[in-house]
């Protein structure tokens, strides 16, 4: 079995990637697992028939001609295809909705399944207390604790004040600074996650459609109109 995932940055890579392999491992499956981080979410494309234009980088711009070649590469074959980003500011329901739709209309043949995390993917990190305090022992475990599963609040600040000590200056400077500190808070919680300890609701509605996929040969879609 292959397992490719395709996220929009390189931090919720490394976190997809490893709570993909615990999935398949608590499975009692293997497989091999590949990942293609994109730069940034973007949007579907206006011709979704048309090719990309040439410097385009973001998940959902090349969703559409990327799936139609992993569906001429790959149709027939045990392939798993996960398509991993942030809702962000969207309604979680309809986009997950409209990227199944998607995956339906240009690689009918494989199957897909859709990582949709709550507003941002630290939400998928902040789900699971437990890495948490592993990765930062000192870590304000009060600001854990208030944190309500995917809610909408500026997850990555939550997350922030949870583990650093300077979060209020870190804060203040935001983007694109914070990109670098995001990276090293997935690549150190990540390591102690565990799907099973997740309480976060996207995470769990994932988990499930990954599990779904890997007991079902079969492409597993929601009926859309696209």
């Amino acid at each position: 079995m292959i397992i490719e995932i395709l996220t929009e940055d390189k931090s919720g890579a490394v976190i997809v990637e490893r709570l993909v392999e615990r999935i398949v491992a608590n499975e009692g499956m293997e497989a091999e697992i590949n990942v293609h981080p994109h730069r940034g979410c973007g949007s579907f494309p206006k011709d979704m028939l048309a090719k990309p234009p040439k410097f385009s980088s973001a998940l959902l711009d090349l969703l559409p001609s990327e799936l139609r070649a992993y569906n001429k590469v790959y149709a027939g074959k045990d392939l798993i295809l996960v398509i991993a980003m942030d809702s962000d500011d969207k309604d979680p329901q309809s986009l997950r909705q409209d990227i199944y739709a998607c995956a339906a209309r240009f690689a009918p043949d494989i199957r897909s399944v859709v990582g949709l995390s709550t507003e941002e993917i630290e939400a998928w990190l902040l789900g699971d207390k437990k890495a948490v305090m592993q990765a930062y022992p000192d870590c304000r475990e009060d600001v854990i604790d208030s944190y309500v599963p995917d809610s909408v609040c500026g997850t990555w600040e939550v997350l922030c004040r949870a583990v650093s000590e300077n979060a209020e200056e870190l804060i203040d400077i935001g983007y694109p600074a914070i990109g670098h500190y995001k990276s090293m808070w997935a690549e150190t919680i990540s390591n102690y996650l565990k799907p099973q300890n997740n309480i976060s609701p996207s995470f769990k509605t994932f988990r499930m459609a990954l599990v779904t996929a890997l007991k079902n040969p079969a492409p597993i879609y929601r009926k859309r109109e696209f």
